[in-house]
């Protein structure tokens, strides 16, 4: 079920950017430092959108990898303190009365 509902949301995200790319073919002038190009509107802001989600996905992987590495930290120091744990229950209890 959750299967048919991810390749409806892909469908209709597609058939949004084709309808979105018919509707946007008026040509602009993109000036850059070596030159100038004519490229269709929705191409420019397909190419904006791929570049934004590209710069967000880099400023984001530092705190990810943060975030993963003290979670392996975290579970090494759990499993050290499961292993003294079963040790401390391994010992035993010599009572004096």
């Amino acid at each position: 079920m959750m299967k048919i509902v991810y390749i409806g949301f892909w469908l209709i995200l597609f058939l949004t950017g084709i309808v979105f790319a018919i509707l946007n073919t008026e040509s602009i002038q993109l000036s850059y430092y070596f030159g100038k190009i004519h490229l269709p509107v929705s191409l420019v802001i397909s190419i904006a959108l791929l570049i934004g989600a590209c710069l967000g996905g880099l400023a984001s992987l530092n705190a990810v990898l943060r975030v993963r590495r003290e979670m392996s930290q975290l579970k090494k120091q759990t499993a050290m303190t499961e292993k003294e744990v079963l040790n401390l229950r391994a010992i035993p209890i010599r009572d004096k009365h």
